[in-house]
């Protein structure tokens, strides 16, 4: 694979003789993230157990995760790159990967091989999407709905088609206000195979299906746009059930103790992880890659479940992933890729929305204005 802008083999050579001192890397570094328990998530697992071990290395945090494309392109054009390590989504890391704003990287060379030997590639294995993208975590968009709300004599639900259900369930839901993952549910609720609902959402027969499965809640639904309106909405009673993150909606049910509980069927992964920007001078880039090797090992991404509901990217942490810091409850039962939660899923389908995504966004946002 081809690496753009590496010392590896410089760093090869140093340790050969001895080891890389901490002069010959950079100690300053920004690493940019998205603020709130996932940001701490990431400072208390493997930050500061970092800055334990090198005590002469300043880490600054900026929150700016969810423009980082934008920003990326920007620094680049001025040719001014002021950050060290970006956490992304995988579709925002496809895009500067593709851009050239991100540094291609080698999984074996890069990253620690898992304890028993197994190397980086295979042990992140189909997670590593883009030449670009080194995974952190899996997360899910996934509904919580009010256990106090449950119309007597029903069932909890169970299913994603419950939600369309108003009969059986009445009340309002929550929605995020973009196409992405509300069509996909609509044309499995309307019949469609999961197996083929992006070559149906491919046609525009398709799209006019699932907008017409949303026609039927749609006076039923809150829009949102933030992770933290839903469980907001859960908590003050304003909706029976919602989508979000599935770490959003942990937090309501188990720190919070809402009267709200998960619905995981049709759950949909998504991924996030580090991008290297292109550009980085050669002091700065050893240290971050030195960072990098040892925040994404086995132990440290186990490590972040403690803190956080999401489920680390590589296999060998899963086995090690332990109690919440300070809950003390067993946290693989709340993991999106625990089995008894992982029946029946969907993987967000990144070149599906990088091809369509601008079509079917103008698509969407004309029937919601109807």
């Amino acid at each position: 694979m081809k690496r753009t802008k590496t010392l590896l083999a410089t760093t090869a050579l140093t340790v050969a003789a001895g080891a890389v001192s901490a002069q010959d890397m950079a100690n300053d570094m920004t690493l940019v993230s998205w603020g709130g328990a996932y940001q701490t998530s990431q400072i208390k697992a493997y930050a500061d157990p970092y800055k334990e071990m090198h005590p002469e290395v300043n880490i600054s945090w900026d929150e700016s995760s969810a423009e980082a494309v934008a920003k990326l392109r920007a620094m680049n054009e001025a040719g001014n790159i002021t950050w060290d390590l970006v956490d992304v989504v995988a579709a925002d890391a496809i895009r500067l990967c593709d851009e050239g704003l991100a540094m291609e990287y080698d999984p074996d060379e890069l990253l620690a091989e898992a304890d028993d030997g197994t190397s980086a590639e295979d042990d992140f294995g189909d997670m590593i999407v883009s030449d670009c993208f080194i995974p952190q975590i899996v997360y899910s968009t996934t509904f919580g709905y009010r256990t106090d709300m449950v119309p007597e004599g029903a069932e909890p639900p169970s299913d994603i088609c419950s939600v369309f259900d108003l009969e059986t369930y009445p009340g309002k839901r929550s929605l995020e206000k973009r196409p992405i993952n509300n069509m996909e549910w609509a044309l499995y609720c309307d019949g469609v195979a999961k197996d083929e609902i992006y070559d149906v959402l491919a046609t525009p027969e398709g799209q006019d299906q699932a907008l017409a499965k949303l026609d039927t809640i749609k006076d039923s639904v809150v829009w949102w746009s933030a992770g933290a309106d839903t469980p907001q909405l859960l908590a003050d009673g304003e909706v029976f059930m919602g989508s979000t993150y599935n770490g959003r909606l942990f937090s309501v049910i188990e720190e919070q103790d809402q009267p709200v509980a998960m619905m995981w069927d049709m759950q949909v992964f998504d991924l996030d992880g580090w991008i290297i920007p292109e550009g980085l001078d050669d002091d700065a880039l050893a240290r971050v890659e030195d960072f990098v090797k040892f925040a994404t090992d086995t132990q440290r991404l186990a490590d972040q479940a403690a803190y956080i509901s999401y489920g680390p990217a590589r296999q060998s942490s899963a086995p090690l992933v332990g109690q919440h810091a300070e809950l003390g409850i067993d946290m693989a039962p709340h993991m999106p890729t625990d089995p008894a939660n992982a029946a029946n899923t969907l993987l967000y389908n990144y070149e599906f929305w990088a091809d369509y995504r601008d079509d079917i966004d103008a698509k969407f946002q004309a029937w919601l204005a109807q």
